[in-house]
């Protein structure tokens, strides 16, 4: 069963590479801003990696779960699991910061919201390793 092992890898690999994106580009670049700009460019981006991301990491767990129940392998199922860890790690951990900034209008950022929002990004770079993690099991168990 050669698709779900590929499309498991594949979704944890794209996965991987946006959230790489947002640490090492995207957040450094956003933190050059000033306040108020820092907060005007983090809403629309949290909104559209939210809806990318989010998809990504339940595809590579539910296609990982696929590829483990079909062939076996251990690194299946960690790689799986890893990248489900991404949902409640994001749901318990970001999630109260993330609506704190979404509520947030243009009137209030300062320095705080830019400081929440630098606070974010290091939160944000769990999901990076996480994504990491997946992938490496998913590509180890496709050459084991």
């Amino acid at each position: 069963m050669m698709l779900p092992t590929s499309l498991a890898l594949i979704s944890a690999a794209l996965f991987t590479g946006a959230a790489f994106y947002v640490s090492v580009g995207e957040q450094p670049a956003r933190l050059t801003l000033d306040d108020r700009a820092v907060l005007l460019q983090w809403q629309p981006a949290y909104r559209r990696g939210y809806a990318m991301q989010g998809p990504l990491a339940a595809i590579g767990f539910a296609l990982g779960v696929v590829a483990w129940w079909d062939i076996g392998g251990w690194q299946w199922l960690a790689g799986a699991l890893t990248m489900l860890a991404n949902w409640p790690y994001t749901l318990f951990v970001m999630m109260p910061l993330n609506k704190r900034l979404m509520a947030m209008t243009e009137a209030d950022a300062g320095p705080a919201t830019t400081e929440m929002i630098r606070r974010w990004g290091n939160l944000h770079a769990v999901r990076t390793v996480l994504g990491v993690i997946g992938t490496a099991f998913f590509f180890w168990a496709s050459y084991r």
